[in-house]
């Protein structure tokens, strides 16, 4: 254990139990709090196992006392002797059952007042305890989140490596490719003029480790995109990327699988079933809206287009004669919390993100009131009740347009919001996979199909005849881990075949020069015997957010970015001098650019 100026540390603060009286026992830590009772003096010393409470009194040294009696909340202490049982037992920590009476003190250091008090559960502004990140960390809930985050990666690397995956480490400074978001660039000092990307993901190098002939490669990978923030997303994170030779889609699962269970075992005691769960993209946008869903509640769509194609409700009747399509969400037992009030503020969200409108029934024992009731025969309304499996205190929310795919991201995102302001319990870990992801998807702007996964992705092998003629019909050997309604984990198995290769090169509108440009490096490399391989990336630190329920990655990143992409902290980004910018061959901007 650690020593200082003598004294060596026997025991964690928080490690202290009735077993342990008698002991003569040195810690080091913070200062809780210091109360002064007169002939007594207690002060809660805190370290990141927990809280002991030390003890001065009539038995103790006058010169141990008096220094007591000036310290303060966050001095740095060091304290030696007896473990005693309280005369007060404190059932609210482990420890509260002994104390230490002290014979020998030590103020390390002295503390200014923080700006905020060091608690759990803080109410302190975000944005106040960020800037002093470092005093925030000292919190309860923080550090047990950052220990469980280690715990987690340990527990990673464990697992991978009793399956035979080796960890090899991949450059962070790459060439820049397209990977979907933008690079973050770092100038070359020697090469000015040119620039380093920081690494989205090692996608690149750990196929290029299959070639190698390392058959099965892990890493706890940094990771690095330039794109907006918000409560899951970072600038930097943390990958658990795995990458394994001569597989199919059905052992990269397995691998998956056997790692949830193991860390979900091993971190929480929890119990995961496998096989886990399986859903089509397909089958999850038509149920849920989302290829990424929440399966802890009910709530799923109902495609309710045939049953009111004929009724009199032009909005309705538009939108499937334009080839989209009306589908329906019935909130169960909300008619009191989802008032007219209520929906008028659900339109309007639904308006935010997309839709024209929000049509809706309420069924309340005075009867059904609907927003296009007029428009609608008993028999017609009756039979949508019906379709839709409503009773009597639920309400029915229905979206309606010519794109389908409006119809049905709008709802699944409106299923979301009815469900927290509903309150519905969501409780569990829920995983499932989400396999045969299509290939391309139309974009009505530019009326062209765009690739939904990098170039390298292998389409399923009876799609590969409509890469020509029916780009709609062809679907990729790719997958995602979905848990609680997060995309934990995506990945696909890759093509090898240089003639395929080369067919969707020129499928994606790349020319064989273009992608000899972009890509030559791998692509020589699939010259001298690629061997069959695929694998998937998990993000750990999402991962470790949904374990612990937080609320946002910034509970479980040390140092994270807020909104803006500014460290609080440290206040970076920042400028950097002239001289600086000359050595990269840099230009400084004016203040008008």
């Amino acid at each position: 254990m650690e020593t200082i100026q003598g004294m060596k540390r026997t025991r964690y603060c928080g490690e202290f139990r009735r077993e342990h009286a008698g002991e003569t026992a040195t810690v080091f830590g913070w200062v809780q709090r210091q109360r002064d009772l007169g002939q007594l003096i207690f002060i809660d010393l805190r370290d990141r196992t927990g809280i002991v409470q030390l003890a001065f009194d009539d038995n103790t040294a006058r010169e141990v006392f008096d220094k007591a009696f000036t310290v303060r909340g966050e001095y740095v202490l060091a304290a030696t002797g007896e473990v005693r049982v309280r005369s007060s037992i404190n059932n609210e920590i482990p420890t509260g059952e002994v104390e230490i009476a002290v014979t020998e003190l030590r103020i390390l250091n002295k503390a200014e007042t923080p700006p905020f008090e060091i608690v759990e559960n803080s109410n302190t502004a975000e944005a106040m305890r960020l800037k002093y990140r470092y005093l925030d960390l000292r919190r309860p809930d923080l550090q047990r989140n950052l220990i469980l985050r280690h715990r987690i990666a340990k527990a990673t690397r464990d697992y991978f490596d009793s399956q035979g995956f080796i960890e090899i480490e991949t450059p962070m400074l790459i060439r820049s490719t397209p990977e979907g978001a933008r690079d973050f660039l770092v100038p070359s000092r020697v090469h000015k003029g040119e620039f380093y990307a920081l690494s989205q993901s090692p996608q690149l190098y750990k196929q290029l480790s299959m070639v190698a002939g390392f058959d099965r490669y892990i890493q706890l990978a940094r990771c690095f995109r330039d794109e907006d923030l918000r409560a899951d997303r970072q600038p930097e994170f943390t990958q658990i990327d795995m990458e394994m030779s001569f597989v199919d889609v059905e052992d990269v699962l397995a691998i998956g699988e056997g790692y949830m269970k193991h860390i979900f075992k091993e971190i929480l005691d929890v119990e995961i079933p496998t096989p886990l769960p399986r859903m089509t993209y397909t089958e999850a946008m038509e149920r849920y809206g989302s290829d990424k869903p929440d399966t802890r509640f009910d709530m799923e769509l109902c495609n309710v287009s045939d049953v009111v194609r004929s009724c009199g409700f032009g909005v309705f009747t538009s939108a499937i004669e334009g080839g989209g399509s009306v589908r329906a969400i019935v909130a169960k037992n909300a008619v009191t919390t989802l008032s007219r009030k209520e929906i008028d503020k659900l339109t309007e969200h639904a308006r935010g993100i997309g839709a024209k409108g929000l049509a809706w029934v309420r069924w309340t024992a005075d009867g059904i009131s609907s927003s296009f009731g007029k428009f609608m025969t008993e028999d017609e309304m009756a039979a949508l009740l019906t379709t839709v499996d409503a009773e009597q205190g639920d309400v029915v929310l229905a979206v309606a347009d010519t794109d389908d795919r409006l119809v049905l991201s709008v709802l699944g995102a409106l299923r979301l919001e009815v469900a927290d302001r509903l309150n519905i319990p969501r409780e569990g870990f829920n995983l499932l996979w989400i396999t045969r992801f299509p290939f391309f998807e139309w974009n009505p702007e530019t009326q062209s199909w765009d690739a939904m996964h990098h170039p390298f992705t292998s389409p399923l092998d009876e799609c590969i005849p409509y890469l020509d003629t029916d780009p709609g019909k062809v679907f990729a050997k790719a997958y995602d881990l979905v848990l609680n309604g997060i995309e934990l984990a995506s990945g696909s198995i890759r093509i090898t075949d240089p003639e395929l290769q080369q067919h969707m090169f020129r499928s994606l509108g790349l020319s064989e020069e273009e992608a000899y440009a972009k890509f030559g490096y791998l692509l020589d490399a699939f010259r001298y015997g690629a061997p069959p391989h695929g694998g998937m990336a998990l993000g750990l630190d999402r991962l470790v957010m949904q374990m612990l329920g937080a609320a946002t990655l910034r509970d479980v990143v040390a140092y994270p970015k807020v909104q803006n992409m500014t460290e609080l902290m440290t206040l970076c980004p920042s400028g950097v001098d002239d001289a600086q910018l000359q050595e990269l061959g840099l230009a400084k901007l004016s203040a008008e650019e």
